[in-house]
């Protein structure tokens, strides 16, 4: 660790439930201050929309085209090409769309449960709709990653059938049942989104401006999803913990063998261990200060 960097405890560190109660209102006062007011109708919010109208007003693209696009637009949804003919950063912009569409799906499936907000709305219940309203951000940032490499006819499909019914069902399960692989999944995307950012030099080595367009994007996102780690771990009390610790190798396995683009790309016994030992301290402080972390994760 770098000398003044601040130390941190596993995002697996216990907590009570006071102490717990104590980080969601901490985690509320964030929020606001962070992304401002609710735009509740079109799935917004204030200093979100500023952020992508400022990208939009200052477009980047990459010197070239993909070297053949349509093969982005073939496989992108479903791998129809033997994935080891595609050239990297095909694979890479595959990956990023296949991993944000269940993204998308998801938080389509519970957006569709929520209500409006009142002054009646629970402080629990307006953090779950600035949560959705920052992954729907979040798909609007992905859509300018892939304009950045002329990618500009790209939709959200659904997922297949029985895949999306299991997203519909997924909000309505208990709590308690919900909470641990909830907080799995804002972890597995973290490590993904790490794993990227870790690759970008490497793939886009021939794009400079266009890589430091798409590494701004990306921590845009990470920023969000570093408090979203946190805010996820904050409903796991004991038994929530220990389960969702037990599920991280089989929820990252199981969800990556279905993107065939994953192994070609990451590293994905690393991504596992990441994901397994978490701590902020794998994160630029820069990144940490505009970002929000549970008090009992801090040493």
């Amino acid at each position: 660790m770098a000398p003044g960097r601040s130390r941190y405890r596993s995002i697996f560190t216990s907590a009570t439930r006071r102490e717990r109660i104590a980080n969601f209102e901490s985690y509320w006062a964030y929020s606001v201050g962070h992304d401002g007011e609710i735009l509740q109708d079109q799935k917004d919010l204030v200093k979100k929309r500023e952020t992508l109208v400022g990208f939009q007003a200052h477009p980047v693209r990459s010197r070239r085209p993909l070297a053949d696009p349509a093969r982005f637009y073939r496989n992108h949804v479903i791998m129809q090409d033997d994935p080891r003919t595609l050239d990297r950063k095909t694979l890479l912009l595959t990956f990023l769309y296949k991993f944000a569409r269940h993204e998308y799906v998801g938080i389509s499936a519970a957006w569709d449960r929520t209500e409006r907000i009142t002054e009646s709305t629970s402080m629990i219940a307006k953090i779950g709709l600035y949560h959705l309203c920052e992954e729907f951000s979040h798909m609007r940032l992905f859509q300018e990653i892939l304009r950045t490499f002329h990618l500009d006819q790209v939709e959200w499909v659904p997922l297949g059938k029985w895949m999306s019914r299991m997203y519909r069902l997924f909000p309505m399960f208990p709590e308690a049942m919900l909470a641990p692989p909830a907080f799995v999944s804002e972890l597995m995307g973290l490590t993904v989104y790490q794993h990227i950012d870790g690759a970008l030099d490497d793939i886009l080595a021939d794009e400079p401006e266009a890589r430091e367009r798409v590494r701004v994007l990306l921590r845009e996102v990470m920023t969000d999803e570093l408090a979203h780690v946190g805010q996820r771990r904050n409903f796991l009390g004991p038994l929530g913990l220990r389960a969702a610790h037990l599920m991280v190798e089989s929820m990252y396995r199981a969800f990556f063998r279905d993107i065939p683009e994953t192994r070609l790309l990451f590293d994905v016994e690393q991504m596992v261990r990441d994901g397994k030992a978490f701590d902020y301290s794998t994160i630029a402080p820069e990144m940490l200060e505009k970002s929000w972390v549970p008090s009992y994760c801090k040493a």
